[in-house]
């Protein structure tokens, strides 16, 4: 769910802090509540603490972990832009998620109360699953796995995911999860370029209310890799398999054959622990290579701190796939190196109904709740009166992750979800940062609408403009990072050279991974999504974001994406795609209204030329909003490539309408 990124971004793209216009004025602002602030994990101090003493802030956060070898020496910066952090230090990341809470006296709390779409539950203690971790251990040992293989994970989301990657961690072999809606090919393409030994998957995953298939899947893609030596299989929904023997394995005979005792060994900090791939523009995916022991250091730190856990009683909710850096960093490894206790949902936010989530929220009393802005304008999308039917009281920290959440539909889930009194940390983060970097403290912050805020304690990050100088208050530009941090990826996975040109070659000495943002009058961060979501309009650069935001807050509309289009005329042209609320209407009068609304909201300038209502956007699999097929649809171009869309026959309805579509001149 974090962004994707795009490959370099040359001298061409030019974001000017003077025309990147700041158009939308946010005035709402909601202070901590006083019970919050009072017994807070992190106050203000945090962020003097930091600024006084970076390295030093960030080695304190290393000892909340436990350390087989303590390191000594915080951050090795001598070959920029390869960052090496606590390098002396050698520790066990399954055994900081698992055993030490087990040997603190805590195996008998829950660490993951996991929720069958069909309605299937089941609660593992910490104690069980130091067991399970264990004995998956032993199994990939037992397959030939070793300290420093590649192992890809294609799992849907239950209890064995996790597993799965704890097992790998606790014997030093990579894992690369891949996200179960991905394609054979997608599949192939990252075994392949891991060079994985073992495949773990599952049959089948429930989704929508019906088993879909993922074991096919991995046949195909293994038949065009060959090189997989071993594929473990989970028992899940008791589909028919087609079966390689002496290939395939099946988890429910191999792993639970061995042994609950295996002895974790310590590794370097710097030990590579996963690879996630994320797509670029041009080219491969990239495989993201974060390491292990400033990726855990700075997961559990932010997990502590952002979402003020307190794991003696709180119930924490992460809604993403663990097939996302999320799913990785905030429900595998932070919660669990915090002992916290946590949901995890297998299915969809609408099986069996629509308030499948607050039903969820009801039954285990969960007290944080981490989803998406897509999420939430779905929510919104189909009525307040869905939420209003379960009993919420129990939330007390609303998260938002994944891209930059409108205004309206923030103040949506602080209304209807968190009742108007629970505080909203809107992170921005990315696969290749590892863990979060910008986000308000729920104990410090004074919130605002559709803002990520300020960069967390520790962390080094600003706006500037495309000389590299940073902006002032009111200025717009390029977000990057100034300073290394703990949990920042190492390289792309066999291309240290992608890496520098992708990353750091923008600006020298400065991380650069193509996000458009602005500083408000208060300074403040606000996310305007990729630069390449930033459209010229007759000289000024006017955010889709915040056209989308504009379209958002008018009552009618539930979703919108916004892109540019060429203009003979303007140069580009606003197009604007909508969802509109149940009861709304589609008429030429609501498509005018629509119009001016943007018009009043953020100026004459902003006004979208095309307004067409639709009844779906086009969606990746990890509900993202596919505009470059938007701009493809507006500028009356072919199609580019539709199979990461979650449903392609959406595109073909939007074609079809658009050139009865009414145009301002």
């Amino acid at each position: 769910m974090a962004w994707d990124t795009t490959d370099t971004l040359g001298k061409g793209d030019v974001v000017s802090n003077e025309s990147l216009a700041n158009l939308l004025r946010e005035e709402r602002r909601f202070a901590p509540p006083a019970d919050l602030a009072a017994h807070a994990n992190v106050t203000a101090e945090a962020y003097e603490q930091a600024k006084a003493d970076r390295l030093g802030f960030w080695a304190e956060q290393a000892r909340r972990l436990t350390w087989a070898t303590e390191p000594t020496e915080t951050l090795d910066w001598s070959n920029p832009p390869f960052a090496k952090w606590f390098a002396d230090g050698k520790l066990n990341v399954a055994y900081n998620c698992v055993d030490r809470h087990v040997e603190a006296g805590l195996g008998d709390r829950v660490a993951i109360h996991f929720e069958g779409e069909p309605g299937d539950s089941r609660a593992i203690t910490y104690a069980e699953l130091k067991d399970e971790v264990s004995k998956a251990a032993n199994a990939l040992t037992s397959l030939g796995v070793q300290k420093g293989d590649r192992v890809a994970v294609y799992m849907p989301m239950i209890p064995e995911t996790a597993v799965a990657m704890l097992a790998c961690a606790r014997i030093g072999a990579a894992h690369s999860v891949v996200f179960g809606g991905f394609s054979a090919d997608a599949l192939a393409t990252r075994i392949e370029d891991a060079d994985a030994k073992v495949v773990i998957t599952s049959d089948g995953g429930y989704r929508r209310g019906k088993p879909a298939a993922l074991k096919p899947a991995v046949d195909d893609a293994i038949a065009r890799v060959d090189r997989v030596e071993h594929v473990l299989v989970v028992r899940r929904t008791g589909q028919d398999v087609a079966w390689t023997e002496g290939r395939d394995v099946w988890w429910h005979e191999l792993v639970e054959q061995q042994s609950a005792e295996h002895t974790p060994e310590a590794f370097d900090a710097e030990h590579p622990l996963f690879i996630l791939y994320t797509s670029g523009t041009t080219g491969k995916p990239k495989g993201i290579l974060h390491t292990s022991g400033g990726y855990l250091t700075q997961a559990a730190y932010t997990h502590h701190a952002v979402f003020d856990l307190k794991p003696e009683t709180d119930v924490y909710w992460c809604t993403a796939d663990v097939g996302w850096v999320t799913g990785h960093s905030y429900i595998v490894y932070g919660p669990l190196a915090n002992g916290a206790t946590q949901v995890m949902y297998e299915g969809t936010p609408d099986t069996p109904h629509q308030g499948r989530f607050w039903e969820i929220v009801q039954k285990y009393g969960v007290t944080i709740l981490y989803t998406a802005p897509t999420a939430i304008r779905t929510f919104m999308k189909w009525g307040d009166d869905i939420p209003a039917k379960f009993d919420l009281s129990s939330l007390r920290i609303l998260g938002s992750v994944g891209e930059p959440i409108n205004p309206e539909a923030w103040i949506w889930y602080r209304k209807h979800i968190g009742a108007d009194r629970t505080p909203i940390v809107d992170t921005w983060w990315q696969t290749e940062t590892g863990a979060m970097m910008i986000s308000p403290l729920p104990g410090v912050t004074e919130t605002k609408p559709g803002s990520a805020q300020t960069p967390l304690p520790g962390i080094s990050a600003t706006v500037v403009d495309d000389e590299a100088r940073e902006v002032p208050n009111g200025g717009g530009g390029y977000l990057v990072l100034t300073e290394p941090w703990p949990s920042m990826l190492r390289t792309i996975w066999g291309d240290d050279q992608r890496f520098i040109d992708t990353y750091w070659s923008r600006f020298e000495g400065k991380y650069f991974a193509g996000d458009g943002a602005k500083k408000d009058e208060d300074g403040d961060i606000w996310l305007l999504g990729r630069v390449d979501d930033v459209m010229l309009v007759s000289g000024h650069n006017i955010s889709t974001t915040e056209v989308e935001s504009a379209l958002v807050s008018h009552p009618s509309v539930a979703e919108a994406a916004v892109v540019g289009a060429a203009d003979e005329t303007t140069g580009q042209a606003i197009v604007a795609f909508v969802i509109l609320r149940g009861t709304a209407a589609e008429t030429a009068d609501l498509v005018g209204e629509l119009r001016n609304h943007v018009g009043s909201t953020l100026g004459p300038i902003a006004k979208p030329k095309r307004i067409l209502p639709v009844a779906e956007l086009p969606k990746t699999r990890s509900g993202k909003i596919m505009r470059r097929l938007l701009r493809d649809v507006a500028e009356n171009r072919q199609l580019g490539d539709v199979t990461t869309l979650t449903d392609s026959s959406v595109m073909e309805l939007i074609q079809s309408k658009l050139p009865a579509a009414a145009s301002e001149d």
